[in-house]
């Protein structure tokens, strides 16, 4: 791949959607879903159940069922809760459900991991199905009373959304656009930060939320300038990922800046430390372990691979 190429030929590890989600069930009830389902196992920590390889490959450890489980009542833990995520290709029913370990629906061989954790051991359709019910589920575990009266909501819409019995007010699933960026000077240099509290060499792109009233572009001058002193002249959109933790959607982006290497002035808040590197600096830097880069599963890993024109050894990466 040459430096430059569009990141449409690098596949995001979280940006592959397997499902037809099939909003159109949403105002109905659970008879209205084919029968042939198969759940996903979340616990309340946000853990996903699942089977291993021998070669520690993944796979969700799915169980099939032929109906949703209790729907909790008002006010209480989400436990038992049942989400649509889709139907796959093959005509299969996904669906979520947050359970304890100890229920008796998880299987004895299971093992639980984040999906940080596991994640890249998946398959890719594995992935995309986790992300969305992991975003569901911490939605549904942080909004259980009505932002308007306070009352405890309702599950609805077969997981979709939350209702206030009180008011009448429908609730639903927030995601909070987020912009990243690495910023890339006139000679091709790239600049990359290392948060207040990472360990020393772990290094990535620069990012943060999209303020009320602001457009992405405008986030990523403004993200850029505060963090490392230094204002983008321009940005180009490169893709987005969903990153359930617990509920941003990131959009990436390669800024620019007029000039070589202009220097950056972390603020110490966020950003501890800034320095530009080169496509001939960064092999050294990252065999030495001076700089290591950001890993496949998140969007930055890709931004980074970009810029450098080919991929990037798992041993450069911190995680």
């Amino acid at each position: 791949m040459s430096a430059g190429s569009p990141l449409d030929q690098v596949r995001l590890a979280l940006g592959h959607d397997p499902l037809d989600r099939r909003a159109d069930l949403r105002t109905a009830d659970w008879s209205a879903v084919p029968d042939e389902r198969v759940l996903v196992l979340l616990d309340e920590s946000g853990d996903v159940a699942v089977t291993r390889g021998a070669d520690r490959s993944a796979r969700l450890a799915t169980v099939a069922v032929g109906g949703p489980g209790p729907t909790p009542a008002p006010g209480t833990p989400v436990a038992d809760l049942d989400i649509l995520l889709g139907i796959d290709p093959t005509g299969v029913v996904w669906c979520g459900r947050v359970v304890a370990r100890e229920d008796p629906a998880v299987p004895a061989t299971v093992e639980w991991a984040g999906l940080r954790d596991v994640g890249l051991r998946l398959p890719e359709d594995e992935r995309g199905i986790l992300a969305e019910f992991l975003a569901l589920a911490n939605w549904h575990r942080t909004h259980t009373r009505c932002p308007r009266c306070g009352a405890p909501t309702e599950v609805a819409g077969l997981g979709w959304w939350r209702t206030c019995p009180q008011d009448g007010s429908e609730h639903y699933p927030r995601t909070d656009p987020a912009v990243i960026a690495l910023l890339i000077d006139d000679e091709g240099n790239a600049l990359l930060g290392r948060q207040t509290r990472w360990p020393e060499g772990a290094f990535s792109t620069l990012a943060g939320f999209v303020e009320p009233g602001e457009s992405a572009e405008s986030a990523v001058i403004r993200e850029i300038a505060e963090e490392v002193g230094l204002r983008p002249t321009g940005s180009t959109y490169i893709g987005s990922q969903p990153w359930p933790f617990p509920a941003s959607l990131m959009l990436g982006y390669h800024a620019t800046i007029g000039g070589v290497r202009p220097a950056p002035r972390p603020d110490g808040v966020e950003i501890a430390e800034a320095r530009w590197i080169s496509r001939d600096e960064l092999p050294a830097l990252c065999q030495s372990r001076e700089v290591r880069l950001p890993g496949r599963l998140s969007i930055a890993h890709h931004l980074v691979r970009r810029w450098y024109g080919q991929p990037l050894p798992d041993e450069w990466c911190r995680w």
